[in-house]
């Protein structure tokens, strides 16, 4: 496929995305829109748009890519997905029905009303700081994609290309905002998923196996091995710390973040907001299977046709996060080619697009109290949404350049490595909130402890060999965060007035 006709392609898609944005919000780009999509969202749309949203670009190359790490890592990743799905589950049992209860546009108002304005600005300020970091790292991976195998091609550089990117996002969320993204979403969740069965199909038929021959394949090859309970000290990989990791991953990543909640919240009511989370839980573990079978079928074409992992240009080490890509665009044909440039595309802008949206939201909302009577009606307050909803893709702009700079590894586990600092306060000020209901905080000491929290994590994570006899912590490192950060909260606590309790 050449680079003229991938660029061809990444227009057509974006024009049909902007033709979706302009009649979506021709007649309402109200902050009532763009932040709730007017209360009046389908729950099964948002269910399925919101497949796209979780799984990102970085399910769609770096999942497949560390099948074959040298690591040994094969299926090692769907143990986290099955800790995922407890996690949604008690996200639909738990938080969202308080959400609803409460009838929040920006969930860390809970924050406020349960500890204080101190630990509703630091709960924001967090979401603001993890989420940003978190797309960031997620378009960062695309955009590499579209560089080397693009835009290099017509000597455009690194920095150019993201600005590319993050200007057609901003284009057509910045006047529907939620309300666009919600069907947005549906379209490109419809090409993501159509393009795991496609690409299987294509990869199938190029090995000449069927359906039958394939899963044999894939299950008799060294790449398929999915729950690991050898060495629970020093192995990452160790079953219980996938589980663990990957429930409050999720509580924390989707539960206490406002990207995924805002989409939950614009459902009518509590129960099609469950049904939304229940049908996107069996989804999303359905769908990872096939991400992972293809990154076996990958590694299985690649050996058959002597196919070698593709290094990174700066480094010179080999990134398994691009051999998707290269066997797609270098070695199938046309058709499997357009297919994986709809999947990656598709993936990862449904992911950014709806996170610049939540990130414009809990500004415009913690910050500038755009959601309050008296400030809904001002003058320019449209226009203001627009300038914070500018402003935070230049920031992202300015971490994904960053972010080039220093990576050396593999996205997918610096996503959730990053995920486990960030994230952690946000875990301990609620489970505080929730289950201390006898204790108030002293509010103003919140922020400190959330500073300190994540410090002290990672000076465990990185003496955890010397503390405890060789342990080495992975993605449950989160609870570890969240625990300190309780414990802290505990020790700036009061006896809570029957008014500060909830």
């Amino acid at each position: 496929m050449t680079p003229f006709a991938i660029l061809a392609l990444i227009i057509i898609y974006f024009g049909i995305l902007f033709l979706i944005s302009h009649f979506v919000s021709r007649e309402d780009s109200g902050n009532d829109a763009f932040f709730k999509a007017n209360k009046n969202s389908k729950w099964y749309l948002v269910a399925f748009g919101m497949i796209g949203t979780a799984l990102s670009g970085v399910t769609f190359i770096s999942v497949p890519g560390e099948v074959g790490s040298p690591n040994g890592e094969q299926f090692k990743y769907f143990q986290f997905v099955l800790g995922n799905a407890i996690g949604f589950i008690i996200i639909a049992k738990v938080l969202l029905p308080l959400y609803y209860r409460m009838n929040l546009t920006s969930i860390y108002g809970y924050i406020e009303h349960r500890l204080g304005i101190y630990s509703y600005k630091t709960a924001a300020t967090i979401f603001l700081i993890s989420r940003t970091i978190g797309s960031a790292f997620r378009l960062y991976l695309v955009v590499i994609v579209l560089q080397r195998f693009v835009f290099d091609f017509y000597g455009i550089p690194f920095a150019v290309t993201v600005l590319i990117s993050l200007a057609l996002i901003f284009a057509y969320t910045y006047r529907g905002g939620l309300k666009t993204i919600i069907i947005t979403d549906t379209l490109q969740t419809f090409f993501l998923v159509s393009s795991v069965f496609l690409t299987i199909f294509f990869i199938c038929r190029s090995l000449n196996l069927n359906v039958f021959e394939a899963f044999e394949a894939v299950k008799n090859s060294n790449y398929s091995k999915v729950f690991f309970f050898e060495d629970f000290v020093s192995s990452k990989f160790h079953f219980v710390k996938q589980i663990l990791g990957g429930i409050f991953v999720t509580i924390a990543m989707v539960g206490l973040d406002q990207d995924l909640m805002q989409k939950n919240l614009s459902c009518k009511n509590i129960g099609e907001a469950q049904k939304n989370m229940f049908t996107f839980t069996g989804i999303f573990v359905c769908i990872n299977i096939f991400f992972l079978s293809v990154g076996a079928l990958l590694y299985i074409y690649a050996t058959k046709n002597g196919i070698e992992v593709p290094t990174d240009l700066v480094t010179g080490k080999p990134r398994t996060d691009l051999l998707f890509p290269e066997i797609a665009f270098n070695h199938l044909t046309l058709i499997p080619s357009v297919i994986f440039l709809l999947g990656l595309t598709a993936a990862t802008f449904a992911t950014t697009d709806s996170a610049l949206t939540a990130l414009t939201t809990s500004f415009c909302v913690d910050f500038l109290g755009m959601d309050k009577t008296e400030n809904i009606n001002k003058p320019n307050v449209v226009r203001n949404r627009h300038l914070v909803h500018i402003a935070f893709s230049f920031l992202m702009f300015l971490v994904i350049i960053f972010f080039n700079t220093i990576n050396d590894s593999s996205v997918v586990g610096m996503i959730f490595r990053v995920a486990s600092y960030t994230y952690g306060p946000l875990l301990g000020l609620y489970c505080f909130g929730l289950f201390i209901k006898s204790k108030m905080v002293k509010d103003k000491f919140v922020p400190i402890i959330c500073l300190l929290s994540p410090a002290v994590t990672y000076f465990i994570s990185e003496n955890s060999k010397a503390l405890f006899f060789g342990y080495v912590f992975d993605n449950e490192l989160i609870i570890v965060n969240g625990l300190i950060t309780f414990l802290g909260l505990l020790l700036i606590s009061k006896n809570a007035t029957s008014e500060t309790r909830f």
